[in-house]
């Protein structure tokens, strides 16, 4: 078992030789990763005034990122990110000219939804190319584990700012604002990584093994896929129903803030939770926090006002960097070798697919009865998809180590 990684070695891995120009590029690439699905739902939403059509419509973005990402990671795996970047990059700017398009003219919601898809499968897919350059930049070890971590907290943190950019730039006059702006921020970071030095000299390391599903092919993969699931679950009804809770208030333009007050307690608890994670097995560290992340959720169903929802969200948001953190330490225990990239859009794509069913489910559920029930609903999957870890959770022993735990009766 590697060891934890201390506040040191954060910062030797992001001074490593070669690392300074991915990550900054990288940080541009993924800051609008979330902000370009929200800022699409509620661009929909306030075109049409229908929470249910954007629900449909983001959920199409969403199902196509989760589509690309495993795609994407495969060709990379085998020829370097640069050349998929740049064409993938010049491809979702196609999309995304196509999608502002027919939104303006209001055409059907099929056809919102169709071109969202194209939108999602053609986003490039920086943050698995980011986190699988660092096997070629630093050895094994805590200072590798630092750089993991890193990827996880920086992903998660601008998975809960994206929302928060996204509800200001939807709020100024022309609706489609946060959308052009997120791609094309998507399309520099893109580009930019594509282009440093590390990414170019990126060679591909073979694969152990030729079975046609990749990385999935792993037992431990799956289940960690399955927590990534639930994690994007949960994300994705909280990521509907708190905007449609600041709606129920009359305060529409107050959603997206709402959403980004989770980075607070998510990034602070985070950095802490890598230092000393607990569980600290990875078998029993995913049910653990996917479990005690559905129960927090019940919190915001509780709030009769926008105070206590703020309360609630910085509550909740204590375990969302955590989660994401422990599913990228866990590729590494799970993922077959020379699938680094692969297994990584895995993770993306499970998490998407997962808030696709959220945001999907969640806006139904607000349309019908409003967002305390659709926050009871998401609790009640996740403590089931904890249930489901808890019983795969044998998957991710390292097979040197079962012996043991088996003894201990884990």
């Amino acid at each position: 078992m590697s060891t934890s990684p201390s506040l040191i070695d954060y910062r030797t891995a992001l001074t490593a030789p070669g690392a300074r120009g991915p990550v900054i590029a990288s940080l541009f690439g993924r800051l609008p990763i979330a902000m370009v699905g929200l800022a699409l739902m509620l661009y929909v939403q306030r075109e049409t005034g229908s929470f249910a059509a954007a629900g449909l419509v983001s959920a199409g973005e969403l199902i196509g990122v989760a589509c690309g990402s495993v795609a994407q990671g495969r060709v990379m795996d085998r020829v370097g990110p640069t050349v998929p970047l740049y064409v993938m990059s010049a491809v979702f700017a196609v999309f995304v000219t196509a999608a502002v398009a027919v939104i303006e003219m209001h055409a059907p919601v099929a056809l919102m939804t169709a071109l969202a898809f194209g939108v999602g499968i053609s986003e490039p897919m920086v943050g698995p190319a980011s986190r699988a350059l660092w096997n070629a930049l630093l050895p094994p070890g805590p200072v590798r584990d630092a750089a993991y971590s890193y990827e996880a907290i920086s992903l998660e943190v601008f998975f809960i700012l994206g929302p928060g950019l996204a509800g200001l730039l939807v709020a100024m006059p022309w609706a489609g604002t946060g959308l052009v702006a997120g791609a094309a921020c998507l399309v520099a970071g893109s580009v930019g990584f594509a282009s440093t030095r590390a990414a170019r000299r990126q060679r591909p390391t073979a694969a152990a093994g030729g079975s046609l599903l990749g990385a999935i092919a792993s037992p431990g993969m799956r289940t960690v896929a399955v927590a990534a699931l639930g994690f994007g679950v949960l994300i994705g009804f909280i990521e509907v129903g708190v905007p449609a809770a600041a709606v129920a208030a009359g305060q529409p333009a107050a959603g997206g803030l709402l959403l980004s007050l989770l980075s607070v307690s998510s990034v602070a608890v985070g950095l802490l939770y890598g230092v000393r994670p607990w569980p600290r097995p990875m078998h029993l560290r995913l049910p653990a926090l996917l479990f005690g992340f559905a129960l927090l959720i019940t919190l915001l169903a509780v709030p009769s006002d926008l105070w206590g929802l703020c309360l609630a969200l910085l509550v909740v948001g204590s375990l969302i960097t955590p989660q994401s953190t422990a599913h990228s330490v866990a590729i590494e225990i799970a993922a077959p070798r020379g699938t680094a990239t692969e297994a990584f859009g895995w993770v993306v794509t499970s998490v998407t697919l997962g808030s696709a069913v959220g945001q999907s489910v969640s806006g139904q559920l607000v349309e019908l009865s409003g967002p305390p029930v659709a926050f009871l609903v998401a609790s009640g999957l996740g403590v089931l998809l904890a249930l489901v870890l808890w019983l795969r959770r044998r998957t991710l022993i390292p097979a040197s180590s079962r012996s043991d735990v088996h003894l201990a009766g884990v």
